[in-house]
């Protein structure tokens, strides 16, 4: 029997997203000048204000305002009509210093015995709907809202966006779980005002139909595009008007989106978010490894869709355990758990193991916080930091390492595939 399952995505400009975006420049602008630094920041919008709070353990001082305005500005937060502009809002840092009682269970006498920065549980998820190996129904609804913030920034076809947003798309799939058709597209997105209302939510509704869906179709495989149907039911800025927006129109905190950030619904989530956490904190660290475990084992052919779930003590640097979920795609003939011993043995899953493997002490973080943390391109760039006395550095870092396929080979040999 048919059955539909829905995704949603927000854009860069949302509120939570401007939270987490400042969070993570945070923790870059940190680790580029210690990368030992243990960070923990949360982040508040609203209208006209930034509040910064949370724990920090390091040996340099940054310009915390200075680095929250340079965020907002690349937002594109820049108009006093958006009641929030980077120039003029104002920004409160109450960031401390981290309790010793934390970090004594972290800091060891070598690296390798870091213990875990917190408890907790992390899942990994990867399935073949996608080239990306991620869920379908959120990798468009991430699409439709990076496309729209280009459309914006380009400033060409579209001319009246401003920079909050959110999608949501639902699929049907069929009794084989495979997507059938997409069902239905909702797009809200802040925008000026209009002189009137029905001409405005006209001009939007054709727009998102003529230039943004079409732009991310171009960007699909046949095989994808051919979900696109003429039955789509689209619901277009469904309440009429949105033109108050962002932190104005609803206060944003770090960490509130964390399906967004992950696999939309499908698999599971421990509850942990990762913006504002430096790679000590296994909510974050951890959830990328999993997630590199998952998608590896996909793509070697262990399994169609498969779930890896890890969980920690505070302070202890070897994993209570490791589970899988293959539900009942696997190709190779083991049980899940026999499945997890032999991940086990693959990966190493301490603290200091997963850093190192990943490169997670470097400043690779920003780039993560909007649009979704997994499913994304590994690329190296090359990004520049300005510490609080004007000294500049540059530095070369790997960006979304944990969606490297460079394990494939050690797997097919691990299972004999």
């Amino acid at each position: 029997m048919a059955y539909l399952f829905t995704s949603e995505s927000v854009s860069e400009g949302h509120p939570d997203k401007v939270a987490d975006q400042i969070s993570d420049a945070l923790i870059d602008n940190f680790l580029a000048w210690d990368e030992d630094s243990r960070v923990a920041i949360e982040t508040l919008v609203t209208t006209g204000q930034v509040v910064l709070a949370g724990e920090v353990k390091s040996n340099i001082y940054l310009d915390v305002q200075k680095i929250a305005r340079s965020v907002i500005q690349r937002i594109g937060y820049t108009k006093s009509e958006y009641m929030f502009e980077a120039n003029s809002c104002g920004v409160l840092s109450a960031i401390h210093e981290q309790s010793a009682d934390i970090n004594q269970g972290v800091d060891r006498k070598t690296r390798q015995e870091q213990g875990a920065g917190d408890q907790g549980i992390m899942f990994g998820y990867a399935n073949n709907e996608t080239d990306n190996f991620m869920p379908l129904a959120l990798d468009l609804s991430h699409r439709l809202l990076y496309e729209l913030a280009e459309l914006r920034r380009e400033n060409n076809e579209i001319q009246y966006l401003r920079p909050d947003a959110k999608s949501q798309v639902t699929l049907e799939y069929g009794d084989d779980h495979k997507p059938k058709r997409i069902d239905t597209i909702v797009i809200s997105t802040q925008h000026d005002d209009f002189a009137t209302e029905p001409v405005m939510l006209d001009k939007i509704t054709q727009d998102i139909k003529t230039i943004l869906i079409p732009r991310v179709k171009a960007q699909l495989k046949p095989e994808l595009q051919l979900l696109f149907n003429d039955e789509i039911k689209f619901h277009i800025n469904p309440t009429g008007k949105f033109v108050i927006g962002g932190p104005h129109g609803d206060t944003g905190l770090t960490g509130r989106k964390i399906i967004v950030d992950t696999y939309g619904g499908k698999g599971a989530h421990g509850g942990g978010a990762f913006s504002g956490k430096d790679p000590s904190k296994v909510d974050r660290s951890a959830a990328y490894a999993t997630r590199h475990i998952a998608k590896n084992l996909v793509a070697a052919g262990v399994a169609d869709e498969i779930l890896v779930q890890i969980s920690y003590a505070i302070g202890v640097k070897d994993p209570m355990g490791i589970y899988v979920n293959t539900y009942g795609t696997s190709k190779v003939n083991l049980t899940d758990g026999q499945i997890a011993d032999k991940i086990a043995h693959l990966f190493d899953m301490t603290p200091y193991g997963i850093e190192t493997r990943l490169g997670l002490r470097n400043p690779i973080y920003s780039e993560t916080a909007a649009y979704g943390h997994m499913g994304r391109t590994p690329r190296k760039v090359t990004k520049e930091f300005e510490s609080s006395t004007g000294e500049k550095k540059q530095i070369e870092v790997e960006l979304f390492t944990w969606e490297k396929l460079d394990y494939i080979e050690k797997v097919k040999e691990e299972f004999g595939l």
